[in-house]
């Protein structure tokens, strides 16, 4: 496993800011920033593109997700195969070209395909990060680069929305996208240094039978079916749920780790653990601004104050946790879960209105504490319960289940939202279901350890 290769202290092995790795985790971050600012901006900037082009409101979140879902399913045995030199160019540049298309995009359908081009640059591009920190830093220092590649989606997750609605309003909704453009080449050449010196793993795989392809595009087809059909609770919607489940199944049987869904001890338990922690953490992120202004009649501002706290946690407590990598991983995700379920309980009688909103800022700054413990800890342990040659297959599997899981449960709230009509009944629905979810975590937590 990727683990067998650590030991040296960290005196004996140059820094995650040395002379020698600084460009590379500068670019690293970079890379992830873009995914993050597109992410968390892009949809500021979407009614104004919508009213511009025309189009359905949906249809380009529909988009990249879609793609994102293949690339992360199909990038994982490319880097596998042929190690993560050429995906790291590759991907970044689909997706540097998917921004220069949606942003010179006169039509919804010029829009839609540089969304597509987005989804499959940072599909992949996720992957290849992962096989990149593989490669690069030895196990010791691996704690700290997920402790910065956390802190990473902090400040897109804080400025984004208000970067993109400014230059929408005082420029264009295609500054949003070309204006990111520059920021893809550095990347690139931050990178390359170390990517050059790369090759595949010894003991490198096939890159995946003739079903991969298959089983990828079943699986971007299934979550994107499930995401469209949980928002549209009529027949059609039945019809379209049914298939991208039938879809999904197979694609999922494929590209899981066996006894993923049981949490079978090993690898299979830190994937499912990936799936828990998103569909946990992201479902309630996106529906806490409306429980605050529907419930509580908080302004739009004022409900963006709880997950402004939790940002903040989530990087303060993944650079906790970058100080300490002789500490169990296991435990400190365990740990992790147990406090994100603690902020969702906390915020049961909040969603409900039976207490004041302001206590959401310490229930979810709680939760926001434990996410930056939990994901670095299942980030570290996703590379030690890998060989050299299954890094990008077990990576790009917890990522696809995240990506599943959020969709899901987010989904799932909507319909909830449909049926019940009152948030102030459909939210405490909500939160109990997803506290589930990160209860099941911290009890399944143990799975995840190493061999002694």
């Amino acid at each position: 496993m990727v683990e067998t290769v650590r030991g040296q202290g960290a005196s004996s092995e140059p820094g995650v800011w040395s002379r020698g790795r600084a460009p590379t985790t500068v670019g690293i971050l970079l890379l992830i920033s873009l995914t993050a600012f597109e992410a968390m901006g892009v949809g500021t900037a979407m009614p104004a593109v919508v009213a511009d082009l025309g189009g359905l409101y949906s249809w380009p979140f529909v988009a990249f997700l879609a793609a994102a879902v293949f690339g992360t399913a199909f990038g994982g045995r490319w880097c596998d195969a042929r190690g993560p030199r050429v995906p790291l160019v590759v991907a970044p540049t689909v997706f540097g070209v998917g921004l220069l298309v949606a942003g010179s995009a006169t039509t919804a359908a010029e829009l839609l395909t540089g969304r597509v081009l987005q989804g499959l640059g940072a599909g992949v591009q996720g992957v290849a990060v992962y096989v990149l920190v593989a490669a690069v830093y030895p196990s010791r220092q691996r704690p700290a680069v997920f402790g910065l590649i956390s802190s990473a989606w902090v400040l897109p997750s804080l400025a984004g929305p208000p970067i993109a609605a400014v230059v929408t309003e005082r420029f264009s909704w295609h500054w949003v996208f070309l204006g990111l453009l520059p920021i893809v080449g550095l990347a690139l050449v931050l990178i390359m240094p170390a990517v050059r010196r790369l090759g595949p793993p010894a003991n490198r795989t096939n890159g995946g039978s003739t079903g991969l392809v298959v089983a990828a595009l079943g699986a971007a087809l299934g979550v994107a079916g499930l995401s469209w059909a949980l928002e549209h609770l009529d027949v059609r919607g039945a019809v379209v749920g049914v298939v991208a489940v039938l879809a999904l199944v197979p694609a999922l049987r494929r590209l899981l780790p066996r006894g993923t869904f049981a949490a079978r001890r090993g690898i299979a338990s830190v994937v499912a653990a990936r799936g828990l922690v998103a569909g946990a953490f992201f479902t309630v992120v996106s529906f806490l601004p409306l429980i605050l202004t529907a419930t509580h009649d908080w302004t739009l501002t004022a409900a963006g104050v709880p997950l402004i706290v939790a940002s903040l946690g989530w990087s303060g407590a993944a650079a906790w946790q970058a100080r300490y990598p002789d500490l169990d991983r296991s435990t400190m995700l365990r740990v992790g879960f147990a406090m994100i379920a603690l902020g969702q309980l906390g915020l049961l009688p909040v969603a409900a209105g039976w207490l004041p909103g302001w206590l959401a800022i310490g229930f979810w700054g709680l939760a926001g504490l434990g996410m930056g413990v939990a994901f670095s800890a299942i980030a570290f342990l996703t590379l030690a319960h890998s060989d050299a040659a299954d890094v990008g297959t077990h990576s790009s599997a917890a990522q696809l289940l995240d990506q599943l899981a959020t969709a899901a449960f987010i989904g799932f709230g909507g319909a909830l939202l449909a049926l019940l009509t009152s948030p102030a009944v459909a939210m405490p629905v909500l939160i109990a279901v997803v506290a589930v979810l990160a209860l099941t975590g911290a009890a399944t937590a143990p799975r995840t350890r190493l061999p002694s």
